[in-house]
């Protein structure tokens, strides 16, 4: 039982950009396609599934001065790996994410678990709760970019959904309806568990 609150933990409690609202830059970089917000999720998972792992194998021999640099190089190395991986597989997610693979490496979600999770538990339940993390935020990625993709493109993976008379919202698309995308659903989203305490 207790495993499965770890895992669930990142997906519903502790959502990292609809709870913990971490992350925001590929957020709201990236959102703009379904097919981003995807590939993003999974690579910021992998991450931290392997990131996650060292990092708990590793735990007890890390004296504490250094930790955050090792935490860095591990999760800089890992950064690396699924950035070559999406170029020799994926040319056209890789030049959608840009920039913003890299910068993996300095998402406050994957920093975050690594010092407040990782460093602390064994390497299944860091693992379960990689998965629940990046599962919770690939979910977040889906959700704003399913609605900013629609409304300002009129396309769900790409795939036109309305007729020659469809005329998109392009703000959208914009930096200001992601803002307006994301404030939307985190409100949602405390609104349904408001009820469910009550």
């Amino acid at each position: 039982m207790k495993q499965l609150k770890v895992l669930t933990n990142g997906i519903v409690n502790e959502n990292p950009v609809l709870r913990l609202v971490l992350g925001m830059c590929p957020v709201l970089a990236v959102t703009t396609a379904v097919f981003n917000g995807i590939g993003m999720g999974i690579a910021a998972t992998v991450v931290l599934i392997g990131s996650n792992l060292i990092i708990s194998l590793i735990n007890k021999i890390v004296p504490s001065e250094v930790r955050i640099p090792i935490y860095v190089v591990i999760i800089a190395s890992f950064v690396t790996v699924v950035q070559m991986l999406i170029q020799a597989f994926s040319p056209e997610l890789d030049k959608a994410l840009g920039i913003f693979i890299p910068l993996i490496v300095v998402n406050c979600i994957i920093l975050a678990r690594a010092e407040a999770f990782a460093s602390k538990n064994k390497p299944s339940a860091s693992i379960l709760d990689a998965i629940g993390m990046g599962i919770g935020f690939t979910i977040a990625l889906v959700i704003i970019s399913t609605f900013r993709e629609v409304l300002g493109a009129g396309t769900f993976f790409g795939i036109k959904l309305f007729g020659e008379g469809f005329d998109p919202a392009l703000i959208m698309i914009l930096p200001p309806g992601g803002f307006l995308v994301l404030g939307l659903t985190i409100a949602a989203v405390n609104k349904l568990t408001a009820k469910k305490k009550s």
